[in-house]
């Protein structure tokens, strides 16, 4: 579904939609013409216009991204491309900054990106740096520019605040998701073991091997201390084994 933004009363609607294949030569359009537009605020494209061209192109519908173009009637006036978790590009059509294009398209992008969302912005680059505090993103470091195309300094953003509250239940959450793979691996393990053990299930358990697994994960983790490992171990170890014995039960 499109997405549509009236910036002011006096303009045409805004529409903010998914990129097709069909947009990427008006996509490029932008890009290079809103590059061109910024220097020197940021540095000339160290790639020629064809490259360039390609390389939208192979970005429209590329995996782990996300294109999408901001247009009014059937012109196209800005572009925004995620992957992963970060911001790789927002641009708008050189004579079209300040009407609500950027920050419609920035909408769409936290919206997508609920829990982090990254950016790399060129230092000299003032005014997106501003644009981007008044959105709620913070800068995080700043570098020489040694890792990037241009060799010039830039500065990492992220929002929300990684030291907010809203930050740090975000990290929790990414890290609620590792630990669900990593118990779901954990007890489909556990199941494998317990086709190869002689007596299986909560019968079969081993205290000395589970004594060894708390004692290695208490010198991995030693600010959680050995009780406590003790306890969150036996809990692990016993619901594999239910959900192994369930899954028995079931086939």
């Amino acid at each position: 579904m499109p997405w549509t933004h009236c910036a002011m009363p006096s303009e045409v609607d805004l529409t903010v939609r998914p990129a097709g294949p069909e947009d990427a030569a008006a996509l490029a359009t932008v890009f290079l013409e809103a590059r061109q537009a910024a220097v020197p605020a940021i540095p000339p494209l160290v790639h020629p216009p064809e490259d360039v061209r390609r390389w939208l192109r192979s970005r429209v519908d590329a995996p782990a991204t996300e294109m999408w173009l901001a247009e009014q009637g059937d012109e196209v006036v800005g572009l925004l491309l995620l992957e992963a978790d970060w911001l790789h590009s927002l641009y708008v059509a050189p004579g079209r900054t300040g009407q609500g294009i950027g920050t419609a398209l920035l909408e769409v992008a936290k919206s997508r990106r609920p829990r982090r969302l990254g950016l790399w912005v060129f230092e000299t680059n003032h005014g997106a740096r501003r644009f981007y505090a008044r959105h709620g993103f913070v800068e995080l470091r700043h570098t020489d520019g040694s890792e990037n195309e241009e060799g010039r300094p830039d500065v990492e953003m992220a929002w929300p605040d990684p030291e907010s509250l809203q930050g740090l239940r975000g990290r929790v959450d990414e890290l609620d998701d590792r630990l669900a793979a990593l118990l779901a691996e954990r007890a489909a393990t556990t199941a494998r073991i317990q086709d190869v053990k002689e007596v299986p299930g909560h019968a079969g358990r081993d205290a000395a091997r589970e004594r060894e697994i708390v004692a290695r994960m208490a010198r991995l983790a030693p600010g959680l201390g050995q009780e406590r490992l003790a306890r969150i171990m036996h809990a692990v170890i016993s619901e594999s084994l239910d959900a192994a014995e369930q899954r028995d039960e079931q086939q």
